[in-house]
């Protein structure tokens, strides 16, 4: 048997090898309270704070809270029991990892912090998330107000210049519009950064899931359309340890909660070049995707178009939204680098 739900002990077979589903199920109507929820502390509207959010995780930064007065013996044993935990590139910056868990830290239920709060929000001590967010200051990432902190317009800079650097995005823009309009549906690309995807471009016709969706939105790799196109082209073992790094919840009763039958999905989908997924995180939602593949081949993004499940069934979108998207990826990637 393979691996049970999230929490239980599984290992990947030796040999990787697996057997693709031979369909794909409908998904029944269940509950959207948890993806709500889980989204309201992961979605923003297109901010200083969602543009941050295309580059930084704070989420897989290596850092463990580290308490007391710097200086102290307590703080010294600490910071020398800590070692073993970091990473263990000698190159690795850890008070730039510090920086950047401060910045991610900042979001929609924190717009401003005090500098207690943004050490407790950073797992940091105070005296170093102080001196973080006063060399945040001086660069002019963050604004202060008192006692209070907030992201400062400056912010943007990091979040554009990632979105500036891939011009196939700005050129995908008209063609992904063109498609919108022509299926009347709205139409996304995203890129997969660890165990979620990130929108970079998106062109809504109607509001279809209970949370706003823009660029810098982020959503759970393994129960979306874009998510599981990308995951594809990860090799069977790295496959598995993200597999085994996330935690799968139910956000309705059509997720797919069994590792191994997320696994089988994510390969069989690999196989037959695209993916549906259907009401997995939300009720009422379905989307169909293919991925975006530069010259040589490597996956760089993925491209969906999404609808309700009153506006389109499976066989339509097999039938008619398929082809269109498959036409205009074939347009896009002849410009990836």
């Amino acid at each position: 048997m393979g691996p049970g739900r999230a929490g239980a002990s599984a290992e990947a077979p030796a040999d990787h090898q697996v057997t693709p589903p031979t369909s794909l199920n409908d998904g029944a109507a269940g509950d959207c309270g948890a993806i709500a929820h889980w989204a309201r502390l992961k979605i923003t509207q297109l901010t200083a704070t969602q543009a941050v959010g295309v580059l930084l995780n704070p989420h897989e930064l290596k850092l463990r809270p580290i308490r007391g007065q710097e200086g102290s013996a307590t703080r010294r044993q600490m910071e020398a029991s800590d070692k073993s935990t970091l990473p263990t590139d000698k190159e690795y910056m850890a008070t730039l990892a510090k920086g950047l868990a401060v910045l991610g830290a900042f979001g929609k239920q924190r717009p401003t912090m005090t500098v207690s709060e943004a050490a407790s929000a950073a797992d940091l001590s105070r005296a170093t998330a102080r001196r973080v967010l006063r060399t945040l200051l001086e660069l002019g990432y963050v604004e202060q107000n008192g006692r209070h902190f907030s992201l400062a317009p400056g912010i943007l800079r990091l979040g554009f210049a990632y979105l500036a650097a891939q011009s196939w995005i700005e050129r995908a823009a008209p063609l992904m519009k063109g498609l919108s309009e022509k299926l009347h549906e709205s139409c996304s690309a995203a890129i997969l950064q660890g165990a979620e995807i990130v929108y970079v471009a998106r062109v809504p016709t109607r509001r279809i899931m209970s949370v706003a969706l823009a660029v810098g939105s982020r959503l759970p790799a393994f129960h979306t359309s874009m998510g599981r196109i990308q995951l594809g082209f990860l090799d069977p073992a790295e496959l598995w340890r993200r597999l085994m790094s996330i935690r799968v919840e139910p956000y309705t009763p059509s997720t797919i909660t069994d590792l191994q039958a997320l696994f089988n999905r994510i390969r069989d989908d690999h196989e037959q070049g695209f993916a549906i997924v259907d009401e997995e995180l939300e009720r009422g939602f379905r989307s169909i995707v293919v991925p975006l593949v530069d010259r040589s081949g490597q996956c760089l993004a993925a491209l969906n178009v999404s609808t309700s499940t009153t506006r389109a069934t499976r066989s339509e979108m097999l039938a008619v939204f398929l082809p269109e998207l498959k036409a205009v990826s074939a347009d896009i990637s002849s410009f990836m680098a």
